[in-house]
């Protein structure tokens, strides 16, 4: 009977860890790609003569098919069977990716990251499904501490690797480094893991699909291009804005009617899977939209080359990755509830130091607060993952599991669009505030050394330089207080979710012993 001792979803616990092993690869394979890339676009641009505008389609391309594919993760899982779907996603994206490193045009390399968003959408959310299902419920924690690893430490390191990579060999490694890894998974999964029969004559609602990859397309395209287009002043991003509010006004409509849903509405009527989504698209703001706006920090404001600002940033993915195997040990002895508001109280607090950087901020200070803010979203991040799912019936986790990647990727996408608008709003108000401030009749202005006076064209061009650099700051500075106010904020939703702590059954206590 130890041979064929059962997990929940059945599979043998003998293979447990290969499978865990397998689906971590899968998720950091995916979650990497998010930023990877990003680094080697200017290196992109001039390889396949594309104009700025151009390359930024690598980029959304994959976002947009991905965020489009990931609500029908669920059907298909269902349709195909989760291994079937999980073996044809891996080798989808391992193949693509290796297309997209060799691409030689625009147009290829457009069209590779197409498909390998659209492959790569299931991965994540079959990941976090596959886990919750293969292990008892007792030992979540630890399974999801394992899991959002890859997630939460993938983006994060994703700069880093991406810049030592194009640093040392070149862009196209970016894409190649998924071949060996995308090899391993398929292998291991084959080998290993449960087959799930798939259901025939399943319906599919292409209605509610289709209004809503309209409604998350359109809105990805406007997240993504509004800032390059001066957002409302562009008809292209107002059409894109009506486009999504019409489609997911539809959609609404459509599902509130329709006799089978694309979305099965039981998962909204659980409370803590709900509010669950709430948090992660919070965690999603923060995660992403923070290291958005350090980059820049510390490559234009303190002229940091590319890979110090990586190193950089390197160590709040420790911070991260130090928290998760620490809350992985605590799930069964302490409230994971208690364990979010601290994760909440760490985080606000280093966003809240990150307000009072300066143009002399030490390394030490930034490592500091970026592994405390670290620590902070590696407490959140994984006893939230538990509690979401905690009361969610198991024939809906793998949709519930793809809307709670896809609310954390939206999150992402709408924290980096606002608090680059922000910031560049921020910096053109202070830029007029203190250039009120440089006239001749100040006394500080009258002792200035001959190189800065505003008498001469190189001197106003030197000034008007310091104040921008200044406004910027304060800009900056702006974006980190409102993160800070958006994670305080956020603190007595805690209150709302419901944890009991799981008894085991007796068929899991025996499997357990064998």
């Amino acid at each position: 009977m130890a041979a064929v001792a059962s997990s929940s979803s059945g599979a043998p616990h003998a293979h447990r860890g290969t499978i865990t092993v397998c689906v971590m690869l899968a998720t950091i394979m995916q979650a990497l790609d998010t930023t990877i890339a990003n680094v080697a676009l200017p290196y992109m641009q001039s390889a396949l003569s594309a104009s700025q505008d151009q390359i930024n389609l690598v980029l959304t391309s994959y976002i947009v098919t991905a965020a489009i594919m990931m609500p029908a993760t669920g059907w298909l899982s269902e349709r195909l069977g989760r291994k079937n779907l999980f073996l044809i996603s891996v080798f989808g994206f391992t193949v693509t990716s290796g297309l997209c490193g060799m691409a030689h045009s625009l147009e290829e390399m457009v069209l590779f990251r197409l498909l390998q968003g659209i492959f790569g959408a299931p991965l994540v959310p079959l990941s976090q499904a596959v886990l919750l299902d293969e292990f008892p419920r007792e030992q979540h924690g630890s399974a999801m501490a394992v899991w959002g690893i890859g997630v939460m430490v993938g983006p994060i390191l994703g700069p880093t690797l991406g810049g030592w990579l194009t640093d040392h060999y070149n862009w196209r490694w970016v894409f190649y480094i998924n071949l060996p890894i995308g090899i391993l998974t398929l292998l291991g999964l084959s080998a290993y893991m449960h087959r799930t029969p798939p259901r025939h004559g399943l319906a599919f609602d292409w209605k509610g699909f289709l209004f809503l990859s309209v409604c998350i397309g359109s809105m990805q395209m406007m997240l993504d291009r509004g800032e390059q287009l001066e957002w409302f002043d562009s008809p292209e991003i107002v059409i894109e804005a009506s486009l999504a509010a019409l489609a997911g006004y539809l959609f609404i409509v459509h599902t509130l009617t329709t006799d089978h849903p694309f979305l099965d509405l039981r998962l909204f009527r659980d409370r803590n899977f709900v509010t669950g989504m709430i948090f992660i698209f919070i965690v999603g703001v923060i995660l992403l939209a923070t290291l958005a706006l350090l980059t820049p920090f510390l490559q234009l404001l303190l002229a940091y080359p590319v890979l110090t600002a990586g190193m950089l940033l390197a160590p709040r993915g420790i911070g991260t990755m130090a928290a998760m195997f620490l809350v992985g040990r605590l799930m069964q002895r302490v409230d994971p509830r208690a364990m979010v508001a601290l994760g909440l109280v760490l985080t606000s607090y280093a966003l809240w130091s990150m307000s009072r950087f300066s143009l002399d901020v030490t390394p030490t200070i930034i490592v500091h607060t970026g592994i405390i803010q670290g620590l902070g979203l590696g407490f959140i991040f994984i006893p939230m993952s538990v509690i979401t799912f905690a009361t969610l019936p198991q024939e809906l986790r793998t949709t519930g599991t793809a809307l709670f990647s896809l609310s954390r990727n939206l999150g992402s996408s709408i924290g980096i669009s606002v608090m680059i608008y922000l910031l560049g709003q921020g910096t053109t108000r202070a830029h007029a505030i203190l250039a009120e401030y440089i006239t001749p009749f100040r006394a500080p202005m009258q002792n200035l050394p001959a190189l800065l006076s505003p008498e001469t064209p190189a001197g106003r061009a030197l000034l008007d330089g310091l104040v921008t650099k200044q406004a910027a700051l304060i800009a900056y500075l702006s974006d980190f207080y409102i993160m800070f106010l958006v994670t305080l904020a956020a603190l007595p939703m805690v209150f709302f979710m419901r944890y009991r702590k799981h008894k085991p059954t007796d068929s899991e206590l025996t499997a357990a012993v064998e």
